[in-house]
């Protein structure tokens, strides 16, 4: 009697143990399921999600190294090469980060300055000194004022120091001392061959034709055309997972338009044929940028915008990628909008709109718009026209800055001349 006790009870020890070995194996798939942004027939519910963690945002650049006998010019560069972080962008950041006490200055102060030796960056885009910064590499330590925004900047060796000035492209210029020794600006000016740019402001009768800062190749750049393929033709679910949606959600339909709606409460994505989406968060936010505080920095804002941007296109996108156009800020919204660039040309479209905007209620991310995109390199090269004959078109339009660009039209993407 006692034996056939002890069996009952290592019958049922046995089964047991079995039925925690299971729970434990069901428990940890779901967590793996989870950690893997995959999903089951439910959405997973928590806490909200940040920005997964893509590539560095970075800024198209055009640079001018200026020696005693000539320039050395910089047309397709990123914030991200290699060759333009060390030593460029190192130094730009040396310069943000020790200048004090701007002091108001002249366009004409700016221009002056320029056609003597330095080392000239120009952004494209008016972004606040932090985001610059941020964008060049520099961590928390470096915190240049908010309140300051620059598109051109130029250092330049004065009295065994540098200055730095900042030009916002429109009325606002200023200048500041730094710690950059004039030594080692001479020493980066060294590096360059220069002869092969110059800028409408060195004569021949450009600087009455043109902007004076069109930087101008003496050898216009060869530039690849691509074709427009379909970035969301393998299917969406991986898109909608990435935004914290279910994608057998029942309430996924398409309307007569084309559209694809997918609500999840009162969140809502739509897809539309053009390949553009438009996420509104509703009142409990999925996504949120890194920050330390309630209200994100300009420079949190704008790298983590980026980040979840680029997150976005890294599945179907190659070598395109987001840069940062503008910030805005009013209380506690911040609204960002981006463009493209391909390898540091910036992309324009023919409507002139933008490839991303997101507005950030606090951390939240609340609302998304892209066009996501897809280039195939194409055989043939974009052609661009002989230098003397894009310079006598753009003396159509006196006063304008000529530079180079792509754009897309009908189904292709091409470089050319621009005229702004």
């Amino acid at each position: 009697m006692g034996e056939q006790r002890q069996d009952r009870r290592n019958l049922v020890q046995n089964i047991l143990i079995t039925l925690l070995a299971l729970s434990a194996a069901v428990l940890f798939t779901q967590t793996q399921l989870y950690n893997l942004n995959l999903t089951t027939s439910e959405a997973p519910s928590g806490p909200a999600q940040s920005a997964a963690p893509a590539a560095e945002l970075a800024a198209p650049v055009r640079t001018a190294v200026t020696g005693d006998y000539g320039r050395c010019g910089g047309l397709t560069c990123t914030t991200g090469d290699p060759v333009f972080a060390d030593p460029l962008g190192r130094r730009l950041l040396e310069a943000l980060g020790s200048a004090r006490d701007y002091a108001p200055c002249s366009r004409g102060d700016f221009l002056r300055a320029l056609r003597g030796p330095s080392l000239y960056y120009d952004f494209l885009e008016p972004l606040p000194l932090s985001v610059l910064a941020g964008l060049l590499g520099g961590g928390e330590d470096v915190s240049p004022r908010e309140d300051l925004s620059a598109r051109r900047l130029l250092i330049v060796p004065q009295e065994g120091g540098a200055v730095l000035y900042l030009w916002d492209g429109g009325e606002n210029c200023f200048r500041a001392s730094t710690a950059v020794s004039s030594d080692s600006l001479e020493q980066v000016i060294s590096r360059y061959e220069l002869g092969d740019a110059s800028f409408a402001m060195d004569g021949g009768g450009l600087e009455r034709e043109l902007d004076p800062c069109s930087l101008l190749p003496a050898q216009p750049p060869e530039l690849p055309s691509f074709t427009l393929g379909d970035p969301l033709a393998g299917g969406t679910d991986w898109l909608l997972s990435a935004l914290g949606f279910n994608p057998r959600s029942r309430t996924r339909h398409t309307e007569s338009s084309g559209t694809e709606l997918i609500i999840d409460g009162d969140r809502t994505l739509r897809i539309r044929p053009d390949n553009t989406i438009h996420y509104q968060s509703g009142n409990e936010p999925i996504l949120r940028v890194k920050a330390a505080g309630d209200l994100p920095t300009a420079r949190e804002a704008a790298l983590g915008a980026g980040s979840l941007l680029s997150s976005l296109l890294a599945p179907v996108s190659g070598e395109l990628q987001p840069w940062l156009q503008s910030l805005r800020r009013s209380g506690d919204v911040t609204a960002l909008r981006f463009g493209y660039q391909l390898k540091g040309v910036p992309v324009r479209f023919q409507d002139g709109g933008f490839a991303a905007e997101i507005t950030l209620t606090g951390s939240a991310v609340t609302a998304l718009s892209l066009r996501f995109r897809q280039y195939n390199a194409a055989e043939e090269p974009s052609l661009l026209l002989p230098l003397p004959q894009a310079l006598a078109v753009a003396a159509a339009s006196p006063g304008k800055e000529l530079s180079i660009g792509y754009v897309e039209r009908g189904g292709e993407c091409r470089a050319y001349w621009l005229s702004d």
